[in-house]
């Protein structure tokens, strides 16, 4: 049974086609996603735009910790009543069972943290390398399974750069990409593996469109368990660095443009080699401190005495 909140939120074409974007979905190419224009009832999705909160609002520090050209809100509720709606929406069985005839996934869950999710905006010059998604919710033992994201951008133009990019795997020269315009009102969902490789390029808005940014709402959904065939060890998010374009070869002399290009993709690289390195010096503190408390007071001596006694008869 629907419920009568659910058409009054989502537009009646996707109620009444869910079995069409079911198939769709079920489709891998290069991986399970479909696009549905006009998720939301039109009135609904032109409040969400009008009360999308101002880029200074939110955090815009990059993962590197450096403010940048993107800006998130995790919290939606906090943002007004069309977003206080969408909250109270989205975790309802209502909803999330029509998520779940969609995709085929069933007992989807809500996250109330929005862990990386909330209203996402990009501005001139962002971009997102392909990358797949960290796959464990961080503070609940659940599985992240789907990425819900609607857009709210009344024009774009891929030649701006910033249309979603779904990739068939970006480190093959064989990566096949399918394209989805940011559209407004337009929802893509999509699987989240080890292999729904995604991103976007950088945003190079014309001159007379500056004042424009790539909008975004993103929903993560996440399940208690998952298919023997799609686990993986937890990990966070996984980057590929974009490659060099083609026109840099052998005879190329480089423009101020070509010498920036170098510049991004080398701070990028760098910015993704400093967050492994805090990944790895976060790991290695909280080692010694478990090893400190394991070996803390008297039995704790006892352990590492033992430790030293037994180690050349081991090795021996």
């Amino acid at each position: 049974m629907i419920s009568t909140d659910l058409p009054r939120y989502v537009d009646h074409s996707v109620l009444a086609r869910v079995d069409a974007h079911a198939a769709a979905f079920a489709r891998r190419d290069p991986f399970r996603h479909v696009v549905i224009d006009g998720f939301f009832d039109a009135s609904y999705a032109t409040a969400l735009l009008a009360q999308f909160p101002a880029f200074e609002r939110g955090n815009a520090r990059n993962e590197a910790g450096e403010l940048g050209g993107k800006s998130t809100i995790e919290r939606i509720r906090g943002l007004g009543e069309p977003y206080a709606q969408l909250d109270d929406l989205i975790r309802t069985p209502e909803f999330l069972g029509l998520v779940s005839r969609i995709t085929g996934i069933a007992d989807l869950l809500y996250d109330p943290d929005y862990f990386g999710g909330g209203t996402h905006e990009n501005r001139d010059g962002q971009d997102l390398d392909p990358h797949v998604d960290f796959n464990r919710h961080p503070h609940e033992p659940w599985h992240r399974r789907l990425n819900l994201i609607v857009y709210l951008n009344p024009e774009w133009d891929d030649a701006w750069g910033g249309s979603l990019e779904l990739h068939s795997d970006p480190r093959s020269p064989d990566d096949r990409v399918t394209l989805v315009t940011p559209l407004f009102n337009r929802c893509v969902i999509f699987e989240t593996t080890e292999w729904s490789w995604h991103g976007f390029s950088r945003i190079a808005l014309p001159p007379e469109r500056r004042t424009l940014s790539r909008k975004s709402i993103a929903l993560y959904f996440y399940t208690r368990e998952r298919p023997a065939e799609e686990l993986a060890d937890t990990h966070s998010t996984i980057y590929v660095d974009r490659p060099l374009p083609a026109r840099f070869r052998a005879g190329l002399t480089l423009d101020e443009g070509d010498v920036e290009e170098l510049r991004v993709l080398l701070a990028r690289r760098d910015q993704h080699n400093q967050r492994l390195y805090r990944d790895i010096t976060r790991l290695t503190c909280d080692l010694e401190r478990s090893q400190a408390a394991l070996y803390a007071g008297r039995l704790g001596r006892l352990r590492y005495l033992a430790r030293r006694v037994l180690r050349p008869l081991r090795s021996g």
